[in-house]
């Protein structure tokens, strides 16, 4: 039987463009693992302007991010895309507004991700990302409520260590190997608090290190989410 792409794939990005870079390749690997010959994904891609959503971001104005988001999204639907996706972790703070301005589905981050731990028979991990992903809530308690995964982050002067790396580094295109080992302590001191696992929660993060670098079973997000895009993409129904 041959296996075709049956929904068009609506990509969010420039949040930053580094990250949508990633998310295009990943995206496009799968299709053609899952189709071969001289396949690719068929996509639609938005890019936002990253200053302006980190500025509301630090400003604390998420009804504005999820005003610009959503606006960006509508645009993905009347062109045609059958769902839509962030090619970021953080903008997943205002994902159910952006759904809910939307007639299709957004298809949420940290699903994929809790499916594949559970998947693993694991119960505790890391998550590691911007201060906005580790301090709002809004994937650990996701993963908590409907996939019961208890969820633990590091202390504050570590979650402000790891932000400005990302935000200050990685969304700029620079990766320095202290700030890699800054990462990898990082997680080996969720390991000592308990943790089975750590969940790489931030588009960027992959540029500073894969996940054979980590101390323990460690879950690139990204990757779990472009692969869930795909499966979706070419599934019929």
């Amino acid at each position: 039987m041959t296996v075709r792409q049956t929904k068009l794939i609506g990509l969010l990005g420039g949040m930053s463009w580094e990250s949508s870079v990633l998310y295009y390749r990943l995206i496009n690997q799968a299709a053609h693992d899952r189709m071969g010959g001289h396949h690719n994904a068929r996509s639609l891609m938005f890019t936002l302007d990253f200053d302006e959503l980190n500025r509301l971001a630090a400003q604390g104005d998420w009804t504005e991010v999820a005003a610009v988001v959503s606006n960006a999204a509508r645009s993905l639907e009347q062109a045609g895309a059958a769902f839509a996706m962030l090619t970021a972790v953080t903008p997943h703070t205002v994902a159910e507004q952006v759904e809910s301005a939307i007639g299709i589905p957004l298809l949420h981050i940290a699903d994929p991700t809790g499916e594949a731990i559970r998947g693993a028979g694991l119960k505790r991990v890391g998550l590691l990302g911007t201060r906005y992903t580790m301090e709002l809530g809004f994937f650990a308690e996701r993963l908590q409520k409907r996939f019961g995964i208890e969820v633990i982050v590091p202390p504050d002067e570590q979650r402000t260590a790891l932000h400005r790396i990302i935000i200050d580094e990685l969304t700029l295109g620079v990766v320095r190997p202290e700030s890699k080992a800054v990462l990898l302590q990082l997680a080996a001191d969720l390991g000592a608090r308990g943790a089975e696992a750590v969940v790489v929660a931030c588009t960027e993060l992959p540029l500073l290190a894969g996940m054979d670098a980590y101390p323990m079973p460690a879950f690139d997000v990204v990757r779990l989410h472009a692969e869930a895009a795909v499966e979706r993409a070419l599934a019929e129904g």
